[in-house]
C-alpha cells in the first residue's frame, strides 16, 4: 500500500485518519481525526461519526491504542482496510457537489488532467456538514497550473477572492506571529484560496509520486532567526514546505500551513525556528509546535514593496 499527505485511510476499528507525510517505513504516519460514536454529528455510510481535534486525537489514541501514538500517529499497515484517494474521489463528490463542480470544471477547461486534481478534507471521505469548507488539492506542477486557473477566474469574476471578514476568521484562527495587513499582503500574493458564491475553498499541495524522496533526519542544535536568499520554492506550499537559501542553514522546514509559500525565489525572507544539524548541513524548522508560537517566515522583499 502506497498513500501520499492529503489521503486519508480507514482502520479495523472504523477510525478515519489523514496522511501527515510521505514516509511510511514502519506504518502510515498520519493524524487521527474521526471516531464512529452514535452521537456524533456528521454520518457516512449509515454511520455516524465524531470529529477529534488534535488534543483529542492524541489523548483518545493514549487510551485506546498506544501503541499508535508517537510525534505523529502511526498506524501498521495490517491495520488499515481502505485508502481514500482524493483524485479517485473527485468525480464522485462532485456529483452531489454543484459549488466543487464549477472549480473542477475549471480546473479541466484550463488544462489540468484528470488524475492531477482532487478533493480531500471531510469532502473526500464523506462526512461533510452544510458548512464545510472545500479543500482541493493538486499533484506537483498541476498545482502551479490550477492555482494560474484560479486567478484567472478570480479576473474574470468566475469566482471571488476572500473578504476582510474571512480572512480575519482565517487569522484568528491560526494566530500567527505577524500582523493582520502583514499576513493578507503575503496571503493574497499566494492565490490558492478563495470563494465559490458562501463556500470557501483552498488549492493544496502534494507531490507528484516521482516527486518523493526520503526525508533526511536532524538533530536540534538550537533556537536562531536568520535573513537569507530565497534559491528555490518549487515545494514551498508542501507539508513541510521547503524554502532552499543561500546561507550556511540550506533550507527550512515549515510544518505550519501559515507560512507555505510565503516567499518566491530571489526573495530575502526572515525566518525564526529551531535549528537542526543533518547530514548534508543545517536546516530552519518553522512550525515545532501546533500553532508555530515563537516561530514566523516574512518575506522582507514583499514587506518593502508593499511598504
Amino acid at each position: 500500500m502506497k498513500a501520499r499527505i492529503r489521503d486519508f485511510i480507514e482502520t479495523v476499528d472504523g477510525w478515519i485518519f489523514a496522511v501527515a507525510d510521505y514516509a511510511h517505513q514502519d506504518g502510515f504516519r498520519c493524524l487521527l481525526r474521526y471516531v464512529p460514536d452514535p452521537e456524533g454529528s456528521r454520518e457516512a455510510r449509515g454511520i455516524k461519526y465524531r470529529k477529534l481535534d488534535f488534543d483529542e486525537a492524541f489523548a483518545f489514541l493514549k487510551r485506546e491504542r498506544p501503541d499508535y501514538v508517537r510525534d505523529l500517529h502511526v498506524v501498521p499497515e495490517k491495520d488499515v482496510i481502505r485508502i481514500y484517494r482524493p483524485a479517485d474521489e473527485l468525480p464522485r463528490v462532485a456529483k452531489t457537489d454543484s459549488k466543487l463542480k464549477r472549480i473542477s470544471t475549471l480546473l479541466a477547461e484550463g488544462g489540468v488532467p484528470e488524475k492531477c486534481v482532487g478533493i480531500t478534507g471531510s469532502m473526500l471521505i464523506g462526512l461533510q456538514g452544510p458548512s464545510s469548507d472545500i479543500d482541493l488539492v493538486a499533484y506537483g506542477k498541476s498545482w502551479w497550473k490550477a492555482r494560474g486557473i484560479l486567478a484567472k477566474a478570480k479576473a474574470e469574476d468566475r469566482i471571488q477572492e476572500l473578504d476582510e471578514t474571512m480572512w480575519r476568521r482565517i487569522y484568528y484562527k491560526r494566530k500567527p506571529e505577524i500582523g493582520f495587513d502583514e499576513f493578507v499582503l503575503h496571503e493574497m500574493r499566494k492565490g490558492n484560496r478563495g470563494m465559490i458564491g458562501d463556500t470557501y475553498f483552498d488549492l493544496l499541495f502534494t507531490r507528484d509520486w516521482p516527486q518523493i524522496s526520503p526525508s533526511l533526519p536532524g538533530k536540534v542544535t538550537g533556537r536562531r532567526k536568520i535573513v537569507a536568499e530565497v534559491l528555490d520554492a518549487e515545494f514551498s506550499f508542501d507539508s513541510p514546505a521547503i524554502f532552499k537559501l543561500n546561507h550556511e542553514v540550506g533550507e527550512i522546514f515549515c510544518y505550519s500551513h501559515t507560512y507555505a509559500g510565503q516567499a518566491l525565489p530571489g526573495e530575502t525572507v526572515e525566518a525564526m525556528g529551531v535549528v537542526e544539524k543533518t547530514p548534508t548541513g543545517q536546516r530552519l524548522v518553522v512550525g515545532t509546535t501546533r500553532e508555530a508560537k515563537g516561530e514566523w517566515i516574512r518575506s522582507l522583499t514583499l514587506l518593502e514593496a508593499g511598504s
